[in-house]
């Protein structure tokens, strides 16, 4: 028997004998896992494209001040958090499932709407003035938020049922972080000279002109990305589904958070590595241009950065291999703590910046990557533990504390800037060069001592108790009996 066949057992239940397939063992095809990771690169194009220049587009470009964008993101990304459930009820409440699968048809709607109002997010209609531009970025980022939720829940919702074997899993997670870092590269590197020219100056003008542009041709790029990720991908493991399920309420969306240990652990710990992520990437277009006096640095800062990302980041795979997800994370996190933390008290100087913030966003992507494994070990917990499935929610629980931790990013990066005294376009006082700098460096260098500490101490699923777990579930198995049996359900 070949590696990409598998065994199979009997399982008896209420309804009779059935035959599973050994999922823990059975691998699928390569190609299927390249083209989930084409999944993020789309993402990239679109999410982390707002994450790294939406505040410097609102500040510089529309002329919104600071401390208003801090409320924007803020408040947004709040809704947005709350826009998850809704995305993941709908999802693990679709019935009528086609020959498509249940999340790839959603996941692709979803990605063409989303790059859409990607474009209207970089547009400030010239006639509005002063509170009439918050009011216009506050409605069409909670729109874009909104749809994004649609996205992202099915999208990472699918790898759980593409495969369950580790190997797999690992390799998706590799896949998927080197198309988010490898779009977050092309970002870095490509849309401020591609919005210098087409817009043709820095003036605010050119700039909205710019940026609306560059904005539409990223946009473009990624639903394309998406497509691959539609196409290319398929929904392998029959799972468990009670057809009689009611739609979950908020209350059930608690629950699965409450009731997933590890899931918690991944909450916790996401809400230290995201906000770190993202300070970082909002940051770093001020830091060049202000501390370093060349915002011309920046794509280059980038393209080293998120270049040594990429190759790191294919290291997965074999680190896990050989250490496990669990150790390999908290190594890592210690890393790139230890490279922040020492970026900010050295003096600024173009070259050991470079080196060390590389090797804490490194450090960083790393255990970034192999966060979605264990999200999709998280999603197997829950059905094992309670013996129900619910991909969707599950994820869209994850998800909210993403959202969360934008919204802590953009308020640590925006809040910065308006505390110091930024003024745009400008000479800054030491004092904004210093917020500058320590929300560059400082503050992803205390969130990554938390998510080594979390990660430690609560995140419960080793490598062994995988296995049980993934055996338990192909058997038709939970916790305390046989998955359907209504009998000894968990309540």
């Amino acid at each position: 028997m070949s590696d990409q066949q598998s065994t199979t057992v009997d399982t008896t239940g209420k309804n009779g004998t059935v035959t599973k397939e050994n999922n823990y063992n059975k691998r699928i095809p390569k190609s299927q896992q390249i083209a989930y990771g084409f999944g993020d690169f789309g993402n990239g194009f679109m999410f982390d494209l707002g994450q790294a220049y939406l505040t410097k587009f609102w500040i510089d470009g529309a002329g919104i001040s600071a401390g208003a964008v801090a409320g924007i993101f803020a408040f947004t990304k709040i809704f947005d958090a709350f826009m998850d459930p809704i995305a993941g009820s709908f999802v693990d409440g679709r019935k009528n499932i086609g020959p498509r699968g249940k999340f790839r048809p959603v996941m692709m709607v979803s990605a063409i709407l989303l790059g859409i109002m990607t474009v209207v997010t970089f547009y400030m209609p010239s006639a509005l003035q002063g509170m009439q531009k918050i009011v216009w970025a506050y409605a069409v980022y909670m729109i874009w938020g909104l749809i994004y939720s649609f996205t992202n829940d099915p999208y990472g919702s699918l790898a759980s049922v593409m495969s369950r074997n580790p190997q797999d899993r690992s390799f998706m997670a590799t896949t998927r972080q080197v198309g988010s870092v490898g779009a977050q590269f092309i970002a870095g590197v490509a849309f401020i000279p591609l919005m210098e020219l087409v817009g043709g100056g820095m003036s605010s003008k050119d700039q909205l002109h710019g940026y609306f542009f560059a904005s539409a041709v990223f946009a473009f790029i990624g639903v394309c990305m998406f497509a691959i990720c539609y196409f290319g991908t398929k929904e392998n493991i029959k799972v468990h589904r009670d057809k009689n399920a009611k739609r979950e309420g908020f209350k059930d969306y608690i629950k699965v958070i409450f009731t997933n240990g590890p899931l918690g652990a991944l909450i916790l710990m996401t809400l230290f590595t995201i906000s770190a992520m993202n300070t970082n990437n909002q940051m770093m277009v001020f830091y060049a241009q202000y501390n370093l006096g060349n915002i011309g640095l920046q794509p280059v800062i980038n393209a080293v950065m998120m270049g040594c990302s990429i190759v790191g980041v294919f290291m997965i795979p074999t680190l896990t291999k050989h250490f496990g997800q669990k150790r390999t994370a908290m190594w890592s996190f210690v890393i790139g703590a230890v490279a922040n933390i020492l970026n900010f008290f050295l003096p600024t100087n173009v070259v050991t910046f470079i080196v060390l913030v590389t090797i804490g966003y490194t450090a960083l992507a790393i255990p970034n990557g192999i966060t979605w494994a264990m999200v999709s070990n998280a999603i197997d917990y829950g059905e094992w533990h309670t013996g129900m499935r619910k991909e969707g929610i599950t994820y869209a629980a994850f998800n909210f504390s993403r959202k969360i931790a934008q919204s802590l990013a953009a308020l640590v990066s925006s809040g910065v800037l308006a505390l110091t005294g930024y003024v745009a376009n400008a000479q800054q006082t030491a004092k904004t060069l210093t917020g500058i700098k320590a929300a560059m460096t400082l503050y992803p260098g205390f969130c990554l001592i938390m998510a080594a500490l979390i990660i430690g101490f609560l995140y419960k699923i080793s490598d062994e108790k995988f296995k049980q777990i993934a055996t338990d579930l192909d058997n038709g198995k939970w916790e305390h009996g046989v998955i359907g049996d209504e009998d000894v359900k968990a309540n």
